[in-house]
């Protein structure tokens, strides 16, 4: 079982209106398979890619939109609850046990981004990230970094680099004792449509971002940011047909990495 750090991103899930639908659209943009999904157990599907767990797809509430799900690893989920409240958050479910794999805890930030926490009992997580058709990292979008970023530091414990300021006001957070960064917050400006909630931006990696921006047009999805390069790769910000929002990222244009 792959390990991982306490507030490390570990898992994602994706929730929507039409299941199949979702696995159409995921599967033929990214390779995945999926596996489970029986009524037994609310027809939650693990997705696979090459075999490998990368996260898990679920039909939505009714009338909820469809969205994706961050969940961070923690040591002990009563604990972080504590720790959530006292931060100035909120535990919206939770700690669940999920039979023997684990405990799953759901809550909202001080901004107000949905994120969920996980307590690894059989399953730790990913089993593979940063490849192709796999997870690759968070950014919360908030209009509210002022409560946002103390949160996350203090329950969390990361460590944070404001990397630029307004009009792009971006900061990086790392592990204790980490190098690199785990995830980054970025403020919402007046650019932003008022529309879009605070929320947990999950980037999935893939070999060629152009390509895979064409596909998500092909298969009925919109495209809110064409691809354009960064020091991280080359990005591209999208929805699927449902409108849950997901950002891609591959290596640069022109690479020969």
């Amino acid at each position: 079982m792959t390990e991982f750090e306490a507030g490390a991103p570990c898992w994602v899930e994706l929730s929507v209106p039409d299941l199949e639908a979702g696995k159409h659209f995921y599967g033929a943009l990214f390779g995945w398979s999926f596996e489970g999904g029986t009524e037994d157990y609310g027809f939650y599907t693990d997705v696979r890619k090459d075999g490998k767990s990368v996260g898990g797809l679920l039909p939505g509430q009714t009338g909820a939109s469809a969205a994706w799900t961050l969940y961070l690893a923690t040591a002990d989920a009563e604990e972080l609850a504590s720790r959530i409240g006292a931060a100035g958050g909120k535990v919206d479910a939770g700690p669940t046990k999920v039979g023997d794999v684990g405990y799953q805890l759901l809550a909202t930030d001080p901004g107000g981004a949905a994120f969920g926490a996980w307590q690894a009992g059989t399953r730790g997580g990913f089993e593979i990230q940063g490849q192709p058709g796999s997870f690759f990292w968070p950014e919360i979008y908030t209009r509210d970094k002022e409560s946002v970023d103390p949160f996350y530091e203090a329950v969390f414990g990361y460590a944070g680099q404001q990397v630029s300021e307004e009009p792009f006001d971006f900061k990086l957070w790392s592990l204790p004792d980490k190098p690199y960064p785990c995830a980054a917050r970025l403020q919402m400006g007046e650019g932003m449509p008022a529309d879009i909630p605070a929320h947990a931006l999950v980037y999935f990696s893939v070999s060629d971002t152009d390509a895979a921006v064409e596909k998500v047009r092909e298969l009925g999805g919109s495209v809110s940011r064409e691809p354009s390069d960064s020091p991280f790769g080359r990005s591209a910000l999208v929805s699927d047909q449902q409108g849950a929002r997901f950002a891609l990222m591959g290596p640069v244009a022109n690479s020969t990495d």
